[in-house]
Order: structure tokens, then sequence, then C-alpha cells
């Protein structure tokens, strides 16, 4: 996945994207996870945005719990297109119990990728015991049944110390995504904050960008930046669709 990074990143350096437009189209469906997470979300919405995955082959798709085994349904299960979803969303302050409880049934109905909000309360608190329980914990309940956890910061309310100590203990327990945000509390992602999340992660650990990427040129940015993901609600108007 890298290596196909390296070519688009060329891309995006090297032509304006009038000149490489359908191959940078194409390649960065493969990085979108199509997403929707509105609280009036319906099942009609879920069987359309399943539909969209397929037709332009996007990295995957991000929905509600409640509509994880209906995406898992829809998309079939040796589909590449990856189903993700949330847990502790989008505040994060969900207790530790009920976090590894929403990751079990989540992973049970068919999910591949768990997007879990870190305790944000506890950190400003200072209780860092508290918050290193809290990933711990989400990535146990995430890492023992085979699936992948992306750990979500909310970049834009945290220090870049806190931000520093958020991707120490992603490392010690193996978190292989880091996220910016949850795009749900007027912060959409930056090139700033994909610059500083690579500076502070280890570089054993891909980042996603998410919130607010609503064209090409943004998304462009953002994956010069580092992004290896790009969680958006509006990805058919991204590529022109």
């Amino acid at each position: 996945m890298r290596e196909g990074l390296l070519i688009l990143r060329s891309y995006t350096k090297t032509f304006p994207i009038s000149q490489a437009a359908h191959t940078f189209m194409t390649e960065i469906a493969k990085l979108i996870e199509h997403t929707l997470l509105r609280p009036d979300t319906t099942l009609a919405d879920v069987r359309r945005l399943c539909e969209e995955a397929v037709q332009h082959q996007f990295g995957g798709v991000c929905i509600p719990p409640f509509f994880v085994r209906d995406a898992r349904r829809l998309l079939g299960d040796m589909s590449r297109i990856r189903v993700g979803t949330v847990v502790g969303f989008p505040m994060g302050y969900t207790g530790i119990a009920a976090k590894s409880e929403e990751i079990k049934r989540a992973i049970d109905d068919g999910a591949d990728d768990i997007d879990a909000v870190i305790n944000i309360a506890a950190l400003k608190s200072d209780n860092w015991n508290h918050v290193n329980h809290d990933i711990d914990s989400v990535a146990r309940a995430t890492h023992l049944r085979g699936k992948t956890l992306k750990l979500i910061l909310e970049c834009a309310l945290l220090t870049e110390s806190e931000i520093s100590k958020v991707c120490e203990l992603a490392r010690s327990v193996n978190v292989t995504w880091l996220q910016t945000g949850t795009d749900m509390h007027g912060h959409p992602a930056t090139p700033d904050m994909l610059r500083q999340l690579r500076t502070l992660a280890d570089t054993s650990i891909k980042l996603k960008a998410s919130g607010g990427i609503r064209t090409a040129t943004e998304a462009k940015a953002l994956i010069a930046a580092g992004a290896e993901r790009l969680g958006t609600s509006t990805a058919i108007q991204l590529l022109g669709y």
C-alpha cells in the first residue's frame, strides 16, 4: 500500500490535477473511507453508500455500529472494501468496559476496522493512568479478534505534548493507525495535523485524515502531508462523479 502512496504522492507533487486527473482519482479512491455517521442515517442510506463504494472501488466504508451487519451483508464476506465503524463516538468518554463491549459486538457483526475515540476528558484532567488503560483495553479488544484499530485523537483539542504522549501509548500497545479527529467538533483535518502526527508517531503507525475533506485539492494536500486514509462523507463530490 505504501508503494502505491509514493506513486500517488509523486503525481500530486509533479503534475497539476488537470494533467493526471484519471490516475489521481483512481488511486485516491483506494484511500477513501466512504463515511456516513449522521444520527438520522437510514438503511437505505447505508445501501447507497455500499453501492457507491463498490462502483468506485473505495478503500472502505465507515458507518454507525447499528448498520455494521447490514454493510457486511451488502458488501459480502470476500469484498476487499473494508467495513469500519466507530466506538466511543464522538466524545470518547464512554466507560472502558462499554467500549470493549461495543468493539466485540461490532466485530461479531462483521466489522474489519474499529475507529475508537480516546478519552479526551481523562487526558485533559491529567489522568494518564485512565488514558493508558483506555487505549490498552480498546487495542486488546480489537487485536485479540484479529481486526484493525484506528485511534481517534481529536488533534485540534490537544497540545503537542499531549499528542506525543498518546502516540507513545499507541506504539506501546501496537496500535497501527492514528486518526486526526471525529469531524464532529468543527475541526477539519489539516496538513499541519498530519505533519505533526508524522513527526511524533512511530514510523510503523499509519495516519488517517478525517473531517472537512471536500475537494481533490484538499485530499492532495493531506496525502502529501502523510495521510494514508481519508475519511469523508463527500467522496462522490470530491472525485467529481
